[in-house]
Parts: C-alpha cells; sequence; structure tokens
C-alpha cells in the first residue's frame, strides 16, 4: 500500500482507499476499530496489536468451516439474541413484518387421517343458537383442525418423524410414529424437538426392562436420570423437583390444560409425599400462581416449542384478517344504544366511569372472583395489579 497523508482516509476520501480488503479485515478482527483512520492504524503500536491477536487467540468463539479461509471474519451471533426474519420494506406492510426463523418445519402438507375440517358457525364466534358469544372472530383463511394426543397414554418408544407447523395453535406439532404398532399421532412439541429423536410416555407404568436395568429395584434418582427427557412424558409425581415441564394435566387420566401454547412451561416445585407414595405435587405456573395437580396427572419435560413467536409482528392488518381476527371497535366511537361509552358530541363518554360493553366495571381493580367458593387447588395465586400500573421488577 502506498504512503498517504494523515487525512487521506478522512472525509471525502477514494472508496478504493477506505473499503480495501486489509482495512475490512481488520475492522471485522477488532484491530482497528471503526472509526480509525489509516494514520492511526499505521501508528498503532506492534504492543497493542501483538495483546489484541492474543486475546482474539484465547477467545472461545470459533469460526465455521465457511469462514476458516475468508479473509474477512464474520461476528458470531451474541448468545440469547432474538432472532427474527426481517424483510426489505418495499411495501408499509413489509417493513413492520417479522417471523420467526424455523426452517427445520416440515414444508408439506399434514396426514390427511389425523385432521378433520373446520366448518360451521363456531368459526364466527357463534354458538348452537347462532348467537355471539366471543366477539371479533370471523372470516380468515380455511384450516384443518389436528387431533392431537394430549393424554399419550400409549407406552412404548415413539420416533419422531417430522416437525410441522400448526394453524391452530402457536406451538409446533411433532409426528409420532410407535416403533412397534406403527400408529401414528400428533404432539405438542418440545423445544429443541428434531426429526429422528425418540420419546417414550410412561404413564401406564415402568417398563420390566427399565426396572431390571435399576437392578430389579426401583431407585428414584436412576429412575429420574432415565426417563426424564426432554419430550418424554411421566406422571407428574415422577418428575423431578425443579425440572421444566409443560402439557401438563390436572386430573389423572385426563389430557394436558396447562402449559400449552408456544415457549410456556411449569415448574415443578414440590411434593406432598406419605409414608408410601406420592399425595400431590405442587407446580408453579409462568404467571406466579402455586397450584396443586393429581400425581398420576400427565406432564412433557420441556419447554413448549416455538419461543420466540411472542416477539413476532404480523406487519398489516390483512394478516390479522386471514388469521380469522375482526377489527376490534373502541366504544366511544358507538352509538348510545350500542356502548356505555358510545353516544355524545366529540370524543365525550358522558362522565361514565371505564365499562365493558355489558356494563361491568373494566378497571380501578373491579372484583370478579366468587369469595365463598375458592378454588381449593391454588396453593398461592398469581399477583394481581388492583387496577394499577405494575411496578418494575415484579
Amino acid at each position: 500500500m502506498s504512503m498517504l497523508p494523515a487525512r487521506a482516509c478522512v472525509g471525502n476520501a477514494p472508496k478504493r482507499i477506505c473499503t480495501s480488503l486489509a482495512f475490512r479485515s481488520a475492522r471485522a478482527t477488532g484491530i482497528l476499530p471503526p472509526r480509525h483512520t489509516a494514520a492511526g492504524y499505521a501508528t498503532q503500536s506492534p504492543v497493542t496489536v501483538t495483546k489484541q491477536k492474543a486475546t482474539q487467540k484465547n477467545s472461545t468463539v470459533k469460526p465455521d468451516a465457511s469462514t476458516a479461509n475468508s479473509s474477512v471474519a464474520v461476528s458470531p451471533i451474541r448468545k440469547g439474541a432474538i432472532t427474527l426474519r426481517t424483510y426489505k420494506p418495499r411495501t408499509p406492510a413489509m417493513r413492520h413484518l417479522k417471523r420467526t426463523i424455523n426452517p427445520h418445519l416440515h414444508k408439506g402438507k399434514p396426514v390427511r387421517a389425523l385432521t378433520f375440517i373446520k366448518v360451521g358457525q363456531a368459526k364466527g364466534g357463534r354458538n348452537s343458537s347462532g348467537r355471539i358469544t366471543m366477539r371479533h372472530r370471523g372470516g380468515g383463511h380455511r384450516r384443518r383442525i389436528r387431533t392431537v394426543d394430549f393424554i399419550r397414554a400409549e407406552p412404548g418408544a415413539q420416533l419422531v418423524k417430522r416437525i410441522e407447523y400448526d394453524p391452530n395453535r402457536t406451538a409446533h406439532l411433532a409426528l409420532l410414529e410407535n416403533t412397534e404398532t406403527k400408529n401414528l399421532s400428533y404432539i405438542i412439541a418440545a423445544e429443541g424437538m428434531r426429526a429422528g429423536d425418540v420419546v417414550e410416555s410412561f404413564l401406564a407404568g415402568i417398563p420390566r426392562t427399565l426396572i431390571a436395568s435399576m437392578g430389579g429395584q426401583v431407585d428414584p434418582g436412576m429412575l429420574a436420570a432415565k426417563t426424564a427427557f426432554r419430550g418424554n412424558c411421566l406422571p407428574v409425581r415422577m418428575v423431578p423437583i425443579g425440572t421444566q415441564v409443560f402439557n401438563v394435566g390436572s386430573q389423572a387420566g385426563k389430557g394436558a390444560v396447562f402449559c400449552r401454547s408456544a415457549g410456556t412451561s411449569a415448574l415443578v416445585v414440590a411434593k406432598e409425599e406419605t409414608t408410601k407414595k406420592v399425595k400431590s405435587v405442587s407446580i408453579r405456573l409462568q404467571s406466579g400462581e402455586v397450584r396443586m395437580v393429581h400425581p398420576e396427572a400427565c406432564a412433557t419435560v420441556g419447554v413448549a416449542s416455538n419461543p420466540m413467536y411472542q416477539f413476532s409482528q404480523i406487519g398489516k392488518a390483512g394478516r390479522s384478517r386471514w388469521l380469522g381476527i375482526r377489527p376490534t371497535v373502541r366504544g366511544l366511537a358507538m352509538n348510545a344504544s350500542d356502548h356505555p361509552h358510545g353516544g355524545g358530541r366529540g370524543k365525550s363518554k358522558g362522565n361514565v366511569h371505564p365499562r365493558s360493553i355489558w356494563g361491568t366495571p373494566a378497571k380501578s381493580g373491579y372484583k370478579t372472583r366468587r369469595k365463598r367458593n375458592p378454588n381449593i387447588y391454588v396453593v398461592k395465586e398469581r399477583h394481581r395489579n388492583q387496577g394499577k400500573r405494575r411496578s418494575k421488577g415484579k
């Protein structure tokens, strides 16, 4: 490189000088800070450069095979960073569109025998009488309901054939095939589950081969080490304390009712044991509520799949209509006969406290829970704001 004056790369410098491969490589590797000039790089002491190279050599980040032979290093992705797919803003909708990155999902259609068509007036939020019981529902793209196995009572090893997208829920589904009976079934996929994994359900009991491998006796610690794997379905009493679970049931022999949406999980916090058996198990939900469940209720080890779903953005109102979500109209914009806030000239709600469309107070901590019939299974209720803003750190 030819010698240049100190101001050669400052201001209106030629692009062929400032974007040369040497400077780009130096900036990417950290030897040359982003705003250093050519003079600053030339006057850098060799001791400083040696220290920086030694630091980079001792760092734990290793380049992959695709960038090992490249002269320009690629900065690694920060661990725990939110990775979403964004698009070039060719339209206003594309500017705000953010989607999760799931290259492992199946590209084809679901198993036809495990689905049925979604038809009827329930699609529009109506009940059997034709009255609207769920507002802001209707339209949307046609879809088929996937029959999901929430009980997982079938014993034996099951092979994960593929991970699929389900338009009816936020989490992904896993297609399982029983290695003995060859039966197919859908379950809620655990985060990190991929095609080729083998999962098993122990709700029907502990296999004899597993008991024989433990010396003919059931050792709780050894049993947990052999069964508490991601995707395995266990009775809650067999799950070790401190384990994250999802698809949790509340009663024995019934399906899962808790932690079924994307990225949700519960924590097993306590077990009430007698001399012979476990009487009840306490789990802590993500809301902070601690509640008791039956010891024979089902629970799947791990976290529900697609945890980055909460950070996605649909981008435009039309995509909500594709999902079957209709617009929400403010009460202030309605007529007086349609809402307590409606009517009047201009933006006036008639000196009425905030209320719902049915007249129930909507704010100020108005309580709707029954006092004389509390839920006996709730050990600790979740934190409630009582109509106030939640302070930071709570």
